[in-house]
């Protein structure tokens, strides 16, 4: 049985449990294609011949103090347009989201959003058949605990 759709407001706090993180602002982007997430220090290393990369986090708007380090296997890397038309190569990752009590695995990019309101945009192809999207609502599903190993 397909699961229901999720109503969301154009921003909304998500869980990425498996990179170890608090709750994230995201915003609910369905003018990006892809999610992108907040990145730096980003270093490359092998496991098992597979690339793998090391990156910093600063997880809350205006504090670049609080920093958590996820590690995460490269997927692919992708040239991206940001919304001002700038290109940039960026790693791409995969992992679950959390919203809602509900877990699906979506891609990310990588790249440096420290001057940016929001440390991740969930794009479109993470909603697909899971989020219907209310421009007015913003929050719709509360804060979810920062139990990183949350069950969806």
């Amino acid at each position: 049985m397909k699961p229901q759709c999720i109503n969301v407001g154009w921003r909304e706090w998500v869980l990425l449990p498996e990179l170890g993180l608090p709750a994230i602002k995201a915003k609910i982007d369905t003018g990006a294609k892809t999610s992108c997430l907040h990145a730096f220090s980003i270093d490359e290393f092998i496991v098992d011949g597979k690339k793998w990369i090391r990156f910093g986090i600063h997880p809350h708007q205006d504090d670049t103090d609080t920093e958590f380090f996820s590690e995460a296997e490269v997927i692919d890397e992708r040239i991206v347009s940001d919304s001002g038309g700038h290109k940039e190569s960026r790693y791409v990752i995969s992992t679950n989201v959390v919203l809602a009590g509900q877990r699906w695995p979506i891609e990310i990019t990588l790249t440096n959003r420290d001057n940016m309101r929001f440390r991740m945009l969930l794009g479109r192809t993470a909603m697909v058949h899971k989020i219907i999207v209310d421009p007015a609502g913003s929050f719709l599903l509360g804060k979810p605990e920062n139990n990183t190993k949350q069950q969806g």
